[in-house]
């Protein structure tokens, strides 16, 4: 399998197979792919954009591509909750305790600021004494004994993601809504919970300015939840 031809193929709107997306992803992480060719894909996929199918399996591939969370020690149905950022986002710190309180264990992961917002860690740590760094062991310990937890992400969750997304980021190809998702939904399904909340702003200060583009965003990660079982 060349990636050449992987390249080709979306080049001219073709879709790619489970082999095709697992062989880029998992070379591309390994170091065996190199930038530019993977540059040139992120470009195809820009312009072509992917189906429902591919865009489901990239983001499981990405979420495979490291450490995936068992929770199973957690009681109950896990929940996590993922919002797409904006100016003053501080839904997590609001939503977690009160879903807690009702009986749903909250066993959430969260990052820190992407571009001009600040991310739900980054907020926390402003608190003094708040500790965003648990082992496992005590994630899971508090979200028994408290029914919530929200800590930092672990450096090897969904590593794929995070090296695609760093070139996404200097090659113009990061707003294109399957990637976004996919991005998105790998971190959240490698994160170990069995079900995730989808909180998608729009708007001046955030990243999707429309409501039409929130909804398209929303109704993608909605689809890929579905096809992978969350």
């Amino acid at each position: 399998m060349r990636v050449y031809d992987i390249i080709e193929k979306k080049k001219l709107g073709e879709v790619l197979t489970d082999k095709e997306i697992a062989f880029v992803v998992e070379g591309y992480t390994d170091g065996s792919i190199p930038d530019y060719q993977m540059s040139a894909l992120l470009m195809a996929i820009y312009f072509q954009g992917m189906n429902d199918k591919e865009t489901a399996l990239l983001t499981e591939c990405m979420a495979k591509s490291g450490e995936m969370l068992d929770l199973s020690a957690i009681e109950g149905i896990k929940v996590d909750k993922h919002s797409t950022g904006g100016v003053g986002d501080t839904t997590t710190i609001v939503l977690a305790p009160l879903v807690a309180a009702a009986d749903v264990p909250v066993a959430k992961m969260s990052g820190r600021g992407l571009g001009h917002t600040g991310g739900t860690i980054d907020k926390l740590e402003s608190f003094p004494g708040f500790k965003v760094e648990l082992p496992l062991e005590g994630f899971i310990e508090n979200v028994n004994k408290h029914g919530v937890a929200v800590v930092g992400q672990t450096g090897n969750l969904a590593p794929a993601d995070k090296k695609i997304y760093a070139l996404r980021d200097v090659t113009a190809t990061v707003d294109n809504v399957s990637l976004i998702a996919a991005s998105i939904m790998s971190k959240k399904i490698a994160a170990g919970s069995n079900a995730i909340v989808l909180d998608v702003k729009c708007g001046s200060g955030a990243f999707m300015k429309t409501l039409e583009d929130a909804k398209k965003l929303g109704d993608a990660m909605v689809r890929i939840g579905k096809e992978v079982g969350r």
